[in-house]
């Protein structure tokens, strides 16, 4: 059993990873689209932030992921085991294929999906997924909101300055939004699966009666992601930075700062958002304030759409993963 946990967390690191390697677009695709980095620099400059964020922030995206998705009742090894090969699996594939995906939602589908085929509709949390489901359509809605009000601010602000002052001033600012985006990144995301790793420690006894997230497994997770950052997804880098919309450094800042401002914000609350979500939405917002035609709607419509189907993609992978490991007799 000792020897089945080490797999399962080594797993769990894994899709922190994976995490961190699909979600590199979100925290370098402005800076690199602009030019302010390249992009080597920059997903070093992205990792560095995302494990900075281990030191600043607490663990409430942690809790609500470990106790507010499924009843950690029915929770086993296997079921966890399960979770994370679906997940892994959906988002490894859709990084491949260029699309800037929320594997944070693959972990939830797979924690749905097992649940679901274990114990019935009775072992979810309505509360806690509503909060997802809330979160699929706000969290892109908030980013696009926010980084259309930006732009316009700025605008406003710069109006007068040369188009050279202001692109020497939003190449330095640039790097500030873009350390602060990373900073929810790593915040929020890593959370995610820290949840899972104390979900799963707490299910075998192994925290005593009350759930907590142990110090090693933050740094664990945190560390994990970083280096998913450091290797980088560059296909989902060029869908996100290159070809969605035209940026700028002043359009870059504006986004970063609208996404990092909402994505900081949610973590805080506790609520597990999804980040590729909330930039994609920052971009968007900020692209259409030059004018609508400059977002490449079809591509957009293309992204949205592998945001719907992930939940219930990585749910029926998982599905069947815990459906095989209850044939090999694992417990399940």
């Amino acid at each position: 059993m000792t020897f089945l946990i080490i797999v399962i967390i080594f797993l769990a690191l894994l899709f922190d990873f994976v995490n961190g390697m699909n979600d590199a677009a979100n925290s370098v695709a402005t800076v690199v689209a602009t030019r302010v980095l390249s992009p080597r620099l920059a997903v070093v400059w992205a990792a560095f932030f995302n494990f900075a964020a281990a030191f600043l922030f607490g663990v409430h995206v942690a809790k609500t992921i470990g106790q507010g998705i499924i009843d950690t009742a029915i929770v086993t090894p296997a079921m966890i085991l399960a979770t994370l090969l679906g997940a892994i699996i959906w988002s490894y594939v859709c990084t491949l294929m260029g699309f800037p995906i929320s594997v944070s939602h693959s972990l939830v589908g797979g924690l749905v999906g097992t649940a679901l085929l274990k114990s019935g509709p009775k072992a979810l949390i309505a509360s806690g997924l509503i909060k997802v489901f809330l979160f699929i359509f706000l969290a892109p809605l908030v980013g696009l909101v926010l980084g259309y009000f930006i732009m316009i601010l700025v605008y406003w602000i710069v109006r007068r300055q040369p188009l050279r002052t202001v692109d020497r001033w939003f190449r330095r600012l640039q790097l500030v939004s873009a350390a602060a985006y990373s900073l929810g990144h790593g915040t929020n995301d890593a959370q995610k699966t820290m949840g899972i790793i104390a979900m799963l420690l707490f299910s075998t006894g192994r925290l005593g009666g009350e759930f907590y997230v142990p110090y090693w497994v933050i740094i664990s997770c945190y560390l994990a992601i970083a280096l998913g950052t450091l290797t980088g997804g560059w296909r989902v880098i060029e869908t996100l930075g290159m070809k969605m919309t035209k940026l700028k450094p002043v359009h870059g800042f504006s986004a970063e700062t609208a996404a990092a401002t909402s994505i900081l914000l949610s973590s805080v609350i506790g609520a597990p958002v999804s980040t590729t979500h909330t930039i994609t939405g920052a971009v968007i917002g900020v692209g259409a304030t030059t004018h609508f035609k400059a977002i490449r709607w079809a591509l957009a419509y293309r992204i949205v759409w592998a945001w719907i189907l992930t939940i219930p993609g990585s749910a029926l992978l998982s599905a069947l993963f815990w459906f095989g490991l209850s044939l090999l007799r694992l417990p399940s």
